[in-house]
């Protein structure tokens, strides 16, 4: 083989080696990036099972559990809601107390167990959308936001499934404000306090009859 040859081989070869590792690295990224929004579920290793045997555990309450909130309420869940967004799955569960206070239980494993109570805040005109959003004398910066799918059982003065749109800000603080709009409805306005593990106990219907 002359010269020219055999250089003109080697650089097409080395050209065809350098071409393939670009486009398996494209290959990779596209493979591996995700949807902005796009939440995998995962499982705590960490999760506290003991606290879940003596407390209850919240991620299986159901209508007709009460919950005792730190601060001696105790609430009736009267309904709960599951909501699915690709693999990620959460609960909301509407409770009422004993003077027909209504608020709503967010249960959601991000791995860690997350519980936060929510209060509505009817009334208000505020739209979400904004980076950040100044309400009731705190700055709000955004959070997530995205479209679920859902299933209700119970009294939630929903239909039994559907859709919800939602975007959620959350405070320096930790307190959170979270705007829904279930179906064609318009949006729903509440602000949310997170609360700790211990702050929770649960008494499953079964044993409260």
């Amino acid at each position: 083989m002359n010269g020219p040859v055999a250089y003109l081989l080697t650089t097409v070869g080395c050209l065809a080696v350098v071409a393939g590792v670009v486009i398996a690295a494209w290959a990779q990224r596209r493979t591996s990036r995700r949807p902005p929004g796009t939440r995998v579920a995962q499982e705590d290793p960490l999760r506290d099972r003991d606290a879940d045997a003596l407390r209850g555990d919240p991620r299986r309450l159901k209508p007709g559990d009460l919950v005792e909130v730190s601060g001696g309420v105790t609430y009736a869940v009267r309904g709960s809601v599951r909501l699915v967004e690709g693999a990620w799955s959460w609960t909301e569960h509407l409770l009422d107390d004993a003077d027909g206070v209504r608020r709503w239980l967010s249960v959601e494993e991000d791995p860690e167990l997350e519980l936060v109570l929510w209060a509505a805040e009817p009334g208000t005109t505020i739209t979400p959308g904004a980076p950040t959003i100044d309400f009731a004398g705190r700055r709000y910066r955004w959070s997530e936001s995205g479209q679920a799918r859902y299933t209700a059982v119970g009294t939630t003065t929903l239909d039994p499934s559907g859709t919800l749109r939602y975007h959620d800000y959350q405070a320096s603080g930790g307190e959170r404000l979270s705007f829904e709009a279930y179906g064609e409805a318009g949006w729903e306005v509440a602000r949310g306090e997170r609360l700790h593990r211990s702050e929770v106990m649960i008494y499953p219907r079964d044993e409260v009859a």
